[in-house]
């Protein structure tokens, strides 16, 4: 699983918390960089959790690049955002999103709903 999240203090949370609950987790605060490594390893990555609002690339760009890399890449959304923007990128492939802020287990249970219906 890939994490992106310009946050460090929530992106260590959440790698912790789902390492924790047997999930590999790679984390990156770097949208650029996370697309980079996406880039090179999509094949090893089930899902990739992204968050909406980042600095230099919002998630909206990051969820189209990581798309032309693997068009059947499965996202997750983090999101404070309204619904009309997951809503623009469900009709684009959006496997599912979550309202930040979350509790941890319904972020670890939304995770197993989408990895499952792939």
């Amino acid at each position: 699983m890939l994490a992106i999240d310009d946050d460090a203090n929530i992106l260590d949370i959440i790698k912790t918390y789902l390492e924790g609950e047997g999930f590999v987790v790679e984390a990156q605060t770097d949208p650029r960089r996370g697309v980079e490594w996406y880039g090179q390893r999509w094949r090893e990555v089930d899902l990739v959790l992204l968050d909406y609002i980042m600095p230099e690339m919002n998630g909206e760009a990051v969820f189209e690049r990581v798309r032309q890399v693997n068009p059947n890449a499965r996202v997750l959304l983090l999101t404070a955002c309204d619904d009309v923007v997951a809503k623009k990128l469900f009709e684009q492939g959006l496997r599912g999103y979550i309202q930040k802020p979350f509790y941890l287990n319904q972020l670890a249970r939304k995770i197993q709903d989408v990895v499952k219906s792939a």
